[in-house]
């Protein structure tokens, strides 16, 4: 059971409210982690427009779902898990190959560094060595991309811990990370 009750357009905030109306405007939709979070309007808001911001990146969208499930596998997180297997699929990544994501493989040589990256970022909390990112650099990863996934971790782990806080009811078909080894 969530420890957090999700928020409805009616029971939220007038600012809370008003975000979770743009939210199911834009797609289709409330998922839950939005609508528990919509508590905050403000931790909401920040969520959303780091988000945004990251659309216009140099990681395609794919790559970005392929990241996602890495970290939501290291963080054990089934919430993110799963909306990212969601997503991920919609995007276009082969059901597959996102499970294999989510244990932080990949079929593509620069896509694997990328996870790799990703989950190192996560497991070490950021203490990276210098052959990591070397390894990285070796695979064709630009500084750019570097960047973005240092990025892509961060509102991922954000989400991440928020669920585990929360456990935040989910509300996509359901993929677990019990045993998934990253």
């Amino acid at each position: 059971m969530a420890r957090i009750q999700p928020l409805t357009t009616e029971t939220a905030s007038p600012e809370g409210a008003q975000i979770l109306t743009a939210i199911k405007a834009k797609i289709g939709m409330i998922p839950n982690l939005y609508a528990t979070m919509a508590h905050s309007p403000a931790a909401l808001s920040a969520a959303l427009a780091f988000g945004d911001a990251m659309g216009s990146s140099v990681l395609s969208a794919q790559v970005k779902e392929q990241l996602a499930l890495a970290i939501a596998g290291a963080n054990t997180c089934d919430y993110c898990a799963s909306a990212h297997t969601a997503i991920g699929k919609m995007t276009g990544v082969d059901a597959s190959e996102l499970s294999q994501n989510l244990a932080g493989n990949a079929s593509d040589s620069k896509v694997q560094a990328l996870l790799t990256l990703a989950t190192s970022i996560v497991k070490s909390r950021g203490s990276v060595t210098d052959a990591e990112i070397a390894e990285a650099r070796s695979a064709g990863v630009t500084d750019a991309e570097i960047v973005e996934v240092v990025a892509t971790v961060a509102i991922n782990t954000l989400t991440n811990y928020f669920n585990h806080i929360a456990q935040t009811t989910i509300d996509f078909p359901i993929v677990e990370t019990a045993g998934v080894a990253v």
